[in-house]
């Protein structure tokens, strides 16, 4: 069985959204958008708003979590594909469920109930950190980018931190004496 042909896995919580999947799909070049999320899957009335945004020449699918995992290693490989989940767990369920994600790019999650602000467009909770750690923990490359021109603000200016200079170490052993601005960024994650 091939390999699916993932170009990139998004963590965006709009999905597809103005002109960001535009670009994102230039940069990338896939000719399938999948949006993976177990809420839209089931309501087909957010679909048409969705497909009509996407990229003239673009399909567009909408899967559960269970769903992609289960048929993922049955794209052809004429299908390029730009996964789309909301979060941070939904990417984690599928990279345990098999499906082969290398990079995740995190763009936009927005701010709610219990969630704080890392960066002006991304909103953590616990559960987020730990699925970001675990990501982490499995070998998946994770960045922090808003647009495919912009500069990635590497996931680990969240985690770790040089304190006077030396080796990079995990944030939480640092928060108390908030030893440099990553940690003081960090602290107030955890506020």
């Amino acid at each position: 069985m091939a390999q699916p042909k993932i170009l990139l896995t998004r963590i965006d919580d709009r999905f597809i959204y103005g002109q960001d999947v535009e670009l994102w799909n230039e940069a990338v070049g896939s000719n399938l958008v999948l949006i993976v999320n177990d809420e839209i899957a089931a309501d087909s009335r957010q679909w048409a708003p969705m497909r009509v945004a996407a990229p003239e020449g673009v399909w567009t699918r909408f899967f559960s979590v269970q769903r992609t995992i289960d048929i993922i290693h049955t794209a052809t490989p004429r299908q390029w594909i730009l996964i789309m989940v909301a979060s941070p767990t939904d990417a984690l369920a599928l990279v345990k469920g098999g499906v082969p994600i290398t990079k995740i790019s995190i763009g936009h999650m927005q701010a709610g109930d219990g969630k704080r602000p890392a960066t002006p467009a991304v909103a953590v909770d616990d559960t987020d950190i730990a699925a970001f750690k675990e990501l982490q923990e499995l070998g998946k490359e994770l960045e922090i980018r808003y647009l495919p021109g912009s500069d990635p603000d590497p996931i680990e200016n969240l985690l770790t931190c040089s304190p006077g200079g030396g080796g990079k170490t995990d944030h939480l052993a640092h928060i108390e004496g908030l030893c440099c601005a990553a940690c003081q960024n960090y602290a107030g994650l955890l506020r």
